[in-house]
């Protein structure tokens, strides 16, 4: 079974993603109730030169931008490259987020 799960993990304060059984990418994040500081991604070793990382935070960008309750500060580099890459998904950025 390939196919690739997503999960919000609240009380670990994190998002993942799943192929099968493996868990593949970790998305970790602290979140106050207005903002979500995402602070780490992460894909298994294992996993690494397959876009598992984009693949989650994406899914994770996404599922915020429905809930539209949240601001994004990416701290992660690789979240902000991410949004450096995604310009028209930089709307759900924190203002403190929004640097040229």
């Amino acid at each position: 079974m390939n196919e690739l799960r997503f999960a919000h993990e609240p009380d670990a304060s994190r998002y993942t993603l799943r192929r099968g059984d493996d868990l593949v990418s970790v998305l970790d994040y602290r979140d106050d109730g207005r903002t979500m500081v995402m602070t780490r991604a992460y894909t298994i070793p294992t996993f690494r030169g397959h876009g598992y990382a984009g693949e989650l935070v994406d899914r994770a960008v996404a599922s915020l931008e429905s809930a539209g309750d949240r601001r994004v500060i990416p701290v992660c580099w690789y979240v902000a490259d991410w949004f450096a890459a995604n310009p028209a998904r930089r709307g759900i950025l924190s203002d403190a987020a929004r640097v040229a």
